[in-house]
């Protein structure tokens, strides 16, 4: 593809000034909110229906596309019952249900679904939801704002909040030296002002992320090398992603008011799904940065630390420290595997197996 994206200016550069606010200066456009699911039709379902209850962007077209990634349970027969009532009415566009197209993709794994999405993509901007979250009201309304508030921007990034109800645990609240991280439920949330550049503080994920689709054929598909395969708690697929997408120059703004609600699942509140996720999501995102630094040694302070932690969890008494002790030791060794896996990437690259990019 010729046309070229914009390139990262400098601080002053005007194309990154919000040019303004309101709907009033809203260009038409068009805009494919996308959802990759594995076998959670009712979270689905529940997604769906708060992208419904968000207020529609007036001169926006605004569509939904689901990926099902290898479902078993009733999600085919959901979509295809919801697709066929939600036709397009030009009469009611403000109140009828959005258009929905989907797609099977047979093969199990989030990248490959989000690979399939890119291919059936046609809209001006692609918005990433993920299926066991929901949009505020004000969703649409403020991704399309942002669109035309920053007209320099190829990819924006919002905020990830946990969507507590009260009934969670007294723990995942702890700001203290003991507290839980990464917490159970993914949290992105980097204040309340715009924000340029947002990597340079912290890379998004890709739960809450809206893209340019004419950056697609300039940094390709997702790695199917890292992310989630089925159930599992593996990551790091939109993360390097991104890295690819600011390496060829994409611009990014985080936009506080474009926020999404992370469900709570009653089950991943234990200790044991907070060890396996410290456990793979650590994994993931030390296998990425030992990848692009080409160095999959394990340092003797990795070896020393979990040590450390396994030494800790086991002399704790109390469990708010034996909790935390217990995590970070998950993490550790998370970390140890991470290397051990790119230091198999790294022999694969050398020997001309390719790389763990798509």
């Amino acid at each position: 593809m010729s046309e070229e994206i914009s390139v990262p200016g400098t601080p002053g550069d005007e194309r990154m000034r919000p040019v303004s606010t309101g709907c009033a200066l809203r260009a038409e456009g068009s805009l494919t909110v996308l959802i990759s699911t594995h076998d959670r039709a009712d979270l689905l379902a529940r997604t769906i229906r708060y992208l419904n209850e968000a207020t529609r962007p007036h001169g926006w077209s605004v569509d939904i596309l689901v990926i099902a990634n290898a479902c078993a349970d009733r999600t085919h027969a959901y979509l295809s019952d919801y697709a066929a009532r939600a036709r397009p009415d030009v009469h009611a566009a403000q109140t009828a249900a959005l258009p929905l197209r989907w797609s099977a993709e047979p093969t199990v794994g989030k990248s490959h679904a989000q690979n399939r999405a890119i291919t059936m993509l046609t809209s001006d901007w692609v918005a990433f939801v993920d299926d066991d979250h929901r949009v505020a009201p004000s969703f649409l309304e403020q991704v399309c704002d942002a669109i035309a508030a920053y007209p320099g921007a190829d990819i924006f990034c919002g905020r990830i909040l946990p969507d507590w109800d009260g009934s969670e645990p007294a723990w995942v609240h702890d700001t203290s030296e003991y507290r839980i991280y990464p917490l159970p439920v993914p949290r992105y949330d980097l204040g309340d002002a715009p924000l340029p550049a947002p990597q340079d503080k912290v890379i998004p994920g890709g739960g809450n992320i809206v893209v340019r689709t004419r950056l697609f054929p300039r940094v390709g598909g997702f790695s199917t090398s890292y992310g989630p395969v089925g159930d599992n708690l593996g990551g790091a697929e939109d993360r390097e992603w991104l890295e690819r997408a600011i390496a060829v120059g994409a611009q990014l703004q985080y936009v506080p008011g474009i926020v999404q609600y992370h469900y709570v699942d009653p089950a991943r509140l234990t200790v044991g799904y907070l060890v396996r996720k410290a456990y793979e999501r650590s994994a993931s995102v030390v296998r990425l940065s030992a990848v692009n630094v080409g160095d999959a040694t394990i340092p003797r302070y990795m070896i020393a630390k979990t040590a450390r932690y396994l030494v800790l969890a086991l002399g704790s008494v109390d469990p708010r420290k034996r909790r935390f002790h217990v995590v970070r030791l998950a993490a550790s060794v998370g970390e140890v595997k991470g290397r051990l896996q790119a230091r198999k990437d790294l022999r694969d690259r050398a020997a001309g197996a390719g790389s763990p990019r798509a």
